[in-house]
């Protein structure tokens, strides 16, 4: 039996899963709390809304959101499972495993979400054949995004190479300015290596050190190189960056203070949501050297088993997540772009264009590659390990071969 059916079928039979909503009424656990990602989140609501489906809103603040999970776990625990939590890869599968999802294959069938949602994506929406979460959008990591006034100040041209970066940044701190925001936690450091990895080694390297974890590509010489790079950046941001927010080191560059950021592209949704304009105020490109290739990550809802009185409006709610209209008005918000493949990218912007344009070679050359730093290359396990690893080295004095053998050593320990 699934660990927490008896658990859930107990909460039941003392009233506690009543508390969580009505009828037509969906509870939602998010982490979307900063200002454009609140804003992206409000055209959901505003799409049940019209539906008669009324929003309770459960936001847990902290990006990443570790702390959503542990809030869940506690409410699945008492019986009180929300309708849907945002999660991601394979937190997803996690909570399949547990048995305390809800069944979506019957609106997946008749909308037809086989055909217009990519397989990778499939992965880490279904657990044993059977739809249990809504993809909302795709959003990919190895980005950069740069003040494009202070850019041009400088006499500073878009990057292609990681030599041309870090020559850029050098510039940058030279004149005064900080050449690289960036939050100290440990998921933004994990965010910044997925793209490091990437354009050290490239997209067969990435997926024997990240994916298959193959020991003797976690310990190479481009794994060492990788870790060198990581203490050139850190060289880079300034004094004041251990426990920064990632919205807030958006809006450093937002602001003019900073010239780059190395973030998904969830950090686009803070710029519009500031009424700058890609091209005009700000530029956006893949981290140097890992162009071609897209590192991705998906949010999704994953929805939890109700009572019958709540069903209607969960599935409601799964519709109006795939729908077109609100893929469009999401994604151009968000800075991501749609989980379908049957969408016009003419409503999206110059990045949201590159964004759709990337992924659909990626899909084509077979370098659409899941995130380590998100959850969608191994599980929590490995990822937490390799966390604990790459903030020690970003953060302290660790040199790039004891990184390397702490890293393997961590991995291999992790299983």
């Amino acid at each position: 039996m699934k660990k927490l059916v008896g658990i859930m079928a107990l909460g039941s039979a003392l009233g506690l899963g009543s508390v969580a909503g009505q009828a037509g009424e969906v509870e939602v656990l998010h982490w979307w709390t900063s200002g454009g990602e609140a804003k992206a989140l409000g055209e959901l609501k505003s799409t049940l809304e019209s539906q008669g489906v009324s929003w309770k809103d459960m936001p847990v603040a902290g990006g990443g959101g570790s702390s959503a999970m542990t809030v869940l776990r506690s409410r699945v625990m008492s019986g009180q499972a929300p309708t849907a939590v945002q999660m991601m890869g394979f937190d997803i599968l996690d909570w399949g495993q547990e048995g305390v999802v809800a069944n979506l294959n019957g609106v997946a069938a008749e909308e037809g979400w086989d055909a217009v949602v990519p397989a990778a994506l499939q992965k880490f929406a279904k657990y044993d054949g059977q739809w249990i979460a809504a993809p909302v959008n795709i959003h990919s990591t190895n980005w950069v995004w740069g003040n494009k006034a202070l850019l041009s100040k400088l006499n500073i041209a878009v990057p292609e190479s990681w030599n041309d970066f870090i020559e850029a940044m050098e510039k940058v701190k030279a004149a005064g300015f900080v050449a690289l925001a960036h939050g100290g936690q440990a998921w933004q450091d994990a965010t910044v290596f997925d793209g490091v990895v990437m354009a050290t080694g490239g997209v067969d390297f990435y997926r024997k050190a990240l994916i298959e974890l193959d020991q003797e590509a976690l310990t190479s010489d481009t794994m060492r190189q990788v870790f060198d790079r990581m203490r050139q950046l850190r060289g880079l941001v300034d004094d004041n960056f251990p426990g920064r927010d990632w919205n807030l080191a958006s809006a450093m560059v937002i602001n003019g203070d900073a010239a780059f950021q190395m973030m998904g592209d969830w950090a686009k949704g803070e710029f519009l949501n500031a009424g700058k304009v890609p091209g005009t105020d700000f530029v956006c490109f893949r981290t140097p050297g890992s162009q071609g290739a897209v590192v991705f990550n998906t949010d999704q809802f994953a929805m939890f088993e109700v009572d019958a009185e709540r069903q209607d409006a969960q599935l409601k709610m799964a519709s109006a997540v795939l729908s077109p209209e609100f893929q469009v008005a999401f994604n151009t918000v968000k800075g991501s772009v749609p989980v379908r493949t049957d969408i016009s990218d003419e409503a999206f912007d110059a990045c949201g264009k590159k964004a759709m344009a990337d992924l659909r070679e990626a899909v084509t050359k077979d370098t659409l590659v899941g995130s380590m730093a998100h959850g969608h290359a191994a599980p929590a396990a490995v990822k937490s390990a390799l966390y604990d690893v790459v903030t020690a080295h970003f953060n302290g004095t660790m040199s790039s071969d004891e990184a390397v053998t702490q890293l393997a050593a961590s991995i291999q320990n992790a299983f």
